[in-house]
């Protein structure tokens, strides 16, 4: 009996040995706009859930005008160091894998575009002069980032045995490429028409990660897609310029509301949130500190258009100070780190209606009848409540006066304030 179990035991192993191991997941994660801290946080913990789970890889989906450095740099430093194959494909037809996105399909482990995309245009951009236009000192700084930004590139695809020379010219000509040509002068490694050929296509291939070679299963795996977070949709949301911008001018706004009218509490709060939440974006967009202090000079006129009736002067002029100041915000020739006119000409028209809106209630208020205190009686029509001999009682505004007279008035006559004395009030006839 006991030889019986031992041949079962023995047979069960030798299947077990025989047959396949289950293929690996493939993972993959959407990029659909500008590179930004948010985006860079959500490529890295994508990377490490796909280690985590033991993934076969990870691809991401790219389609991107570029962004910023300093993120773009991040993600680069997290695909070189990932022990799982990071694969860049800028996909679906149509989308562009530019400036930081072209150096990051260059640091990929392995570069794939699909028909009718474009890499390329990878010139880094520099933010306006903030020291007062010392264009010698612009040329030579620009010069240094220039030099950097290509030798960057050139490490890179010499590392993932990619084309050096276009690389390098990515940076300093700005040249932009079909997914073919791309192909062709060896910057990627594969043109596929959708991620189930793109997958059939690597399948074998060898790559080097930071664990070591690993020759990618990929044919016929399954794709689960890692989905972006709540969080990084927010804060990639809110880091977008133009956004920045209205949150930040919804901010200054909202305090001034709430200085101007202490109390009204819900400006305040919605005014300090939107600062909040555009300093943060702002402290990864570099940003002009001229523009900035226009901006505070026309909340500034505004404020003094309130204080000193100027006729509208200082109202024009401070909707014409927030409008050069958010043109030289971020003064960068890039749509990528721009704001858009439309929000400009928004927070433009919305400034002259909420001043001149405020100025007017505020001339209304000077200039309409008092309806209040002493001045606000003198002049107003009572009634009689009592026979009034020198004293009696009426009703004005609904309110019961101790009221005197000059003449004698009977009950439920109309009299007419004429002058109001402590708690007293002295009137006369109607029509008398």
């Amino acid at each position: 009996m006991k030889k019986h179990y031992v041949l079962f035991g023995s047979l069960l192993l030798f299947f077990l040995a025989i047959s396949p191991a289950r293929a690996k997941d493939v993972y993959f994660i959407t990029i659909n706009g500008a590179i930004n801290p948010p985006v860079a946080g959500f490529i890295k913990e994508s990377i490490e859930k796909t280690q985590e789970k033991g993934g076969e890889a990870l691809i991401i989906l790219l389609d991107t005008p570029g962004g910023l450095d300093t993120s773009m740099r991040d993600i680069v430093k997290n695909i070189m160091d990932a022990s799982v194959p990071v694969i860049v494909y800028v996909y679906p037809s149509g989308a562009r894998a530019a400036s930081a996105g072209c150096i990051i399909l260059l640091a990929s482990h392995v570069a794939a575009m699909a028909p009718g995309t474009n890499v390329g245009a990878a010139h880094p951009v520099m933010i306006g002069s903030l020291s007062g236009g010392k264009e010698q000192q612009d040329k030579v700084m620009m010069k240094k980032v220039l030099q950097d930004a290509e030798a960057y590139s050139r490490s890179i695809a010499m590392k993932k045995g990619r084309n050096v020379e276009w690389a390098a010219k990515a940076v300093t000509q700005s040249v932009s490429i079909t997914a073919q040509d791309a192909f062709d002068k060896k910057v990627i490694n594969v043109v596929a028409n959708s991620p189930d050929e793109l997958l059939a296509k690597i399948d074998g291939k060898t790559v080097e990660t930071k664990a070591g070679q690993v020759t990618l299963k990929t044919r016929g795996t399954a794709q689960i897609e890692i989905p972006m977070s709540f969080k990084y949709k927010f804060l990639s949301y809110v880091s977008d310029p133009s956004v920045a911008y209205l949150l930040g001018m919804l901010g200054l706004f909202g305090i001034f509301f709430e200085l101007y009218s202490p109390g009204a509490i819900f400006p305040g709060v919605i005014g300090g949130i939107s600062l909040i939440l555009a300093l943060y974006a702002f402290q990864t967009i570099p940003i002009s500190f001229a523009g900035l202090a226009l901006i505070l000079l026309g909340i500034i006129f505004f404020i003094l258009e309130l204080k000193i009736i100027s006729h509208g002067l200082l109202g024009i002029a401070g909707i014409i100070s927030i409008v050069i100041g958010s043109v030289m915000l971020v003064n960068v020739p890039s749509s990528v780190l721009s704001i858009s006119w439309k929000s400009i000409l928004a927070v433009a028209v919305a400034s002259g209606l909420f001043v001149f809106g405020v100025l007017t209630y505020v001339v209304k208020a000077q200039l309409s009848k008092v309806k209040t205190g002493r001045e606000g009686l003198v002049g107003e029509t009572g009634i009689a409540k009592t026979d009034i001999i020198k004293k009696g009682k009426i009703s004005v505004h609904g309110e019961l006066w101790n009221a005197k007279s000059d003449e004698p008035i009977r009950e439920g006559e109309e009299v007419i304030v004429t002058d109001v004395e402590r708690l007293v009030v002295k009137v006369k006839k109607k029509g008398g």
